[in-house]
């Protein structure tokens, strides 16, 4: 409790100290200007280093960093409170960031800032930073949804430093290799240092040939759940489980596939919402100076020092009555559903018809990502991507959600061998799926289940699972193609997925709408690849 107490305290004394440095001028009416989010974070930093506590690092090593630094002074611009600051805290060394903000898609005066948000949101930050010692970018964006945000923190919590079947640093080197197979840097360099700060042994993050026997058997499972979860048999569980000295426990299993699904889903986000590193991680910062001389870093930290890109009007004026067209479009679809019901076999045939369609979904026109050998070389098989799941004549047996569901098979499973965390998971796609403002852009009392439950079940159709009672005829009513690209990227190969995709979807909404698709996908995601995980569990239990 105390140690919470002290960071709490690091947090709120760093908000407090950068509103004085961005007082409001006297005799204006005006807002105070937002607090640079790297001078926010630098400041937080040396009030726990004058403290006595220690930043976490992702990456670089303090040696590199203080070989590589310069002080800023010698060669940027200073503004008068960036050089107060600097001059205060004793010549602390300012690198520059590389992206602005938390997000390369969204643009950061969007993102709610740790300055201006509400009670609750800002005791969630100061929760989130308790634990970890960090506030990350991905929490920042989550920030938009703070209902959500505290139940996946809650969950994220529990599954890597709560009692559980799985050692702390086997848990974080899972989410290393869980990340690796989508080449996400970012949550990789995350979990490298977690997994050397609660003593893992640093020879494992050569490689996964360095790593215990029992985590490579792993590397079979993280590469088929990742991309193509619909091969999963009991036969893969029964080689994990029946490993002599190195098995695991059904128990310990739980907890794996738990954690591997978590991150795949997890880097789906990050990629999809375009988060960038943290100043202080590799990819962040770099200690050369800027082009734009006349600019402090500050300002570059929060983009003022960058050309302004706006929209092409032309591409407006098409995209206009977008909304209205998709809220039509809902409403012709209720009428319908009202007046006749198809039949099972009709149904049957428009699940069929739109599986095969989201084949035809290209992912991206780009060539193939290759992971650097950094990344590549925490899991095996980098060659191995996703594949539709019916290709040149194969068939694979569609999953029926009435055979096997979350609600009445998944859920009891995970919560018996690995108690509260399928009750803290159902909680989380609970909100995911049921979120919602009632809102569709500028459009009030709107009520967007429809919506939502097409985007849900379309996921779940491109891994070849289907609801009896749903109608698949609704979701090519309602997801145009631009989207439908998008979705199937983010979810299957999030890694190719680029700004220009993510701007030409829904071009009239709000980005905190965006952010909430990405949440769903995220949580479609998870349950249908630990429904074919649990599903091969089952099978072999009984």
């Amino acid at each position: 409790m105390y140690a919470r107490e002290r960071s709490v305290f690091c947090f709120r004394a760093a908000t407090a100290d950068c509103r004085a440095l961005y007082p409001v001028p006297p005799g204006t009416k005006k807002q105070p200007p937002r607090i640079p989010i790297l001078i926010f974070f630098l400041h937080l930093k040396l009030i726990k280093v004058q403290r006595g506590y220690e930043m976490r690092h992702a990456v670089t090593p303090a040696a590199n960093v203080e070989n590589n630094s310069f002080k800023v002074t010698s060669l940027l611009k200073i503004c008068t409170h960036c050089e107060r600051l600097s001059k205060k805290d004793l010549g602390i060394r300012i690198p520059r960031p590389l992206g602005n903000g938390p997000s390369r898609f969204i643009p950061e005066k969007e993102i709610l800032k740790v300055s201006k948000v509400d009670a609750r949101t800002q005791s969630i930050f100061e929760d989130a930073f308790a634990a970890l010692g960090r506030l990350d970018n991905i929490s920042l964006v989550m920030g938009f949804h703070p209902q959500y945000l505290e139940g996946f923190l809650r969950t994220q919590h529990y599954l890597l430093q709560m009692d559980g079947p799985l050692s702390l640093h086997y848990r974080h080197y899972i989410g290393i290799m869980a990340a690796a197979r989508h080449q996400c840097s970012y949550l990789v360099n995350l979990h490298v240092n977690d997994f050397l700060q609660v003593g893992g042994d640093p020879k494992w993050l050569k490689g996964l040939d360095e790593a215990p026997q029992k985590l490579q058997q792993l590397g079979e499972l993280n590469k088929i759940l990742a991309h193509r979860p619909w091969l999963l048999t009991k036969e893969h569980m029964e080689r994990l489980l029946k490993a002599e000295e190195h098995s695991w426990s059904l128990a310990e299993l739980i907890h794996a596939v738990v954690l591997l699904t978590h991150y795949h889903s997890l880097a789906s986000f990050t990629f999809g919402c375009g988060i960038t590193p943290e100043i202080h991680c590799d990819g962040g910062h770099t200690f050369r100076p800027p082009s734009l001389s006349q600019f402090c870093v500050c300002d570059i930290a929060n983009g003022n020092g960058h050309i302004n890109h706006h929209e092409d009007p032309l591409g407006n004026q098409e995209m206009c009555g977008e909304v209205e067209v998709l809220m039509e479009r809902m409403k012709q679809l209720q009428e319908c559903r009202d007046d006749e019901e198809a039949s099972q076999e009709e149904m049957a045939t428009r699940f069929e018809r739109e599986k095969t369609e989201s084949m035809l979904v290209v992912t991206a026109e780009e060539e193939e990502c290759v992971p650097s050998r950094d990344i590549s070389r925490h899991f095996e098989d980098p060659s191995y991507g996703y594949k539709d799941f019916s290709r040149r004549g194969e068939h694979v047996p569609t999953f029926r959600v009435q055979d096997y569901s979350w609600e009445d098979h998944g859920f009891s499973l995970v919560n018996r061998l690995y108690p509260d965390v399928g009750q803290m998971l159902d909680e989380k796609f609970q909100m995911a799926y049921n979120l919602t403002y009632n809102t569709m852009a500028t459009h009030k009392d709107v009520d967007t289940s429809m919506l939502r439950r097409a985007i849900w079940n379309y996921i779940h159709c491109m891994f070849g699972i289907r609801y009896d009672d749903y109608d698949y005829g609704e979701i090519n009513q309602l997801l145009d193609r631009s989207f439908k690209i998008y979705i199937k990227t983010m979810v299957c190969s999030p890694e190719k997925t680029t700004k220009r995709m993510y701007e030409s979807f829904w071009r009239q909404f709000q980005h905190s709408e965006k952010v909430h698709v990405n949440l769903l996908l995220m949580e479609a995601r998870m349950q249908a690849e630990l429904l074919y995980a649990l599903r091969a569990i089952t099978r072999y239990m009984t």
